[in-house]
Formats: structure tokens, C-alpha cells, sequence
């Protein structure tokens, strides 16, 4: 199946939201089209994925926030960092619904400061990341932001998940986020779907975690 849509819809509110970035849309014409196929995976891949990685990132939004799936999400933190993972959070700045949500979501978790960075801590470092897990963001990792000068978010700063090695995003849907901009990153080879509620997906992945280590 091809995928090809547009992206029309109204400017004011990426504008609204993205405003203290400046977003620099040059472009008259239509977004770009995007042409491909989503390829889905299942839990025991993303298990897979994760224990035979050296570096992972997680990149949360506010999916994470309404699912309240920081518990499981910060369990898997602390087991795949004791098995010597390298294991840490990327936040955008306007991540969630406010500054500052997704930190303090975290560290009532209990996820060390440590391994929760700002975007631009760590923007560079995903060209070394084994994998990529996007839990509930979809505008703060839009690849459209960079590539795409005729996209409303053209110019606005984002997580460069997709130059990880694999970028695995779990979302209930392959619907648009706030911006109702399309995702390419969605489509890529290198990017797998995990579709589903985030805290039932997330609590999978704990027990499957758990059980590959027979914890």
C-alpha cells in the first residue's frame, strides 16, 4: 500500500504551540507527500531489540503522560541499566502539555536525573544509538521539521530518532499528533510500529523483559 497525503489544515495552531521556536516555513507549495509502508512489531520483538542493544534512548511525549505509563517505563530503565545497557531519556522541550510535565513524571517514578537529558544534550548521539523507543511523541521527532520546507513545522527543532538504528514507536494509532502533520519518520525502513495502548504496552514489555532474564 502507498501511502500519500497532504497536509493542509490549520496554521495557527502549530503556530501557537511551536512559536517559541520560530518555525521558518518557506515554502508556498504542498507538503511533501509521503510514499510508503509501515512495518508493525510485536512484543517479543521489541524485547529482542532492547537486550541485544548497547545504547537505548526513549523518547516519551504526552501519549506516556495520559497512558501513565512512567511506572513500567522507568522498571525497564532500572533492569536494563543493571544489565549494563546504556539506557537514558531524550526530552523535547515542549514535550507533554507543559514545560517540564515529562521530567517531573519521571522522577516520581523514580528514573535518576542522570539519565533524563534535555534534547539538546543528546540530539548528536543517535547515529550511536542501537535503538530508539518513542513512547507516545509524534511532532518532537518529525523528521517533516527538517526536510520538508513547505511543512507548518518546517525550522521547529526535534529529536533526530530516525538516525538511530532502529527507531521503534509505540502510539495507539498511526493517526497525526497536535500539529496534524504527517510523520515520515512513521515509514522509514529503519522504523518499526508497536501500536497500542502505552502503559498495557509497556507493562508487556517489562514482563517480557523480566522473563528473558528469568527475573
Amino acid at each position: 500500500a502507498v501511502v500519500s497525503t497532504q497536509s493542509t489544515g490549520n496554521r495557527s495552531l502549530p503556530n501557537v504551540i511551536l512559536g517559541g521556536f520560530g518555525t521558518s516555513s518557506t515554502g508556498t507549495g504542498e507538503a511533501m507527500a509521503i510514499e510508503g509502508t509501515h512495518t508493525e512489531i510485536m512484543t517479543d520483538g521489541v524485547v529482542d531489540a532492547l537486550v541485544n542493544a548497547k545504547n537505548v534512548i526513549v523518547v516519551p511525549g504526552y501519549g506516556l503522560c495520559a497512558a501513565r505509563a512512567q511506572y513500567p517505563v522507568a522498571e525497564i530503565a532500572d533492569l536494563l541499566t543493571k544489565k549494563g545497557i546504556n539506557f537514558r531519556f531524550g526530552i523535547h522541550p515542549v514535550a507533554g502539555r507543559m514545560p517540564g510535565q515529562l521530567n517531573v513524571l519521571l522522577a516520581e517514578a523514580g528514573v535518576p536525573y542522570d539519565i533524563v537529558l534535555e534534547m539538546d544534550e543528546l540530539n548528536d548521539d543517535f547515529p550511536d544509538t542501537d535503538v530508539v523507543l518513542v513512547i507516545g511523541a509524534n511532532d518532537t521527532v518529525n523528521s517533516a521539521a527538517e526536510d520538508d520546507p513547505n511543512s507548518i513545522i518546517a525550522g521547529m527543532p526535534v529529536l533526530r530518532v530516525w538516525k538511530a538504528g532502529h527507531t521503534i514507536v509505540m502510539k495507539r494509532s498511526l493517526g497525526v499528533g497536535y500539529a496534524a502533520v504527517d510523520n515520515p519518520v512513521f515509514f522509514k525502513p529503519n522504523t518499526s510500529m508497536y501500536l497500542g495502548d502505552a502503559k498495557k504496552q509497556c507493562d508487556a514489555l517489562l514482563e517480557g523483559l523480566k522473563r528473558h532474564y528469568g527475573e
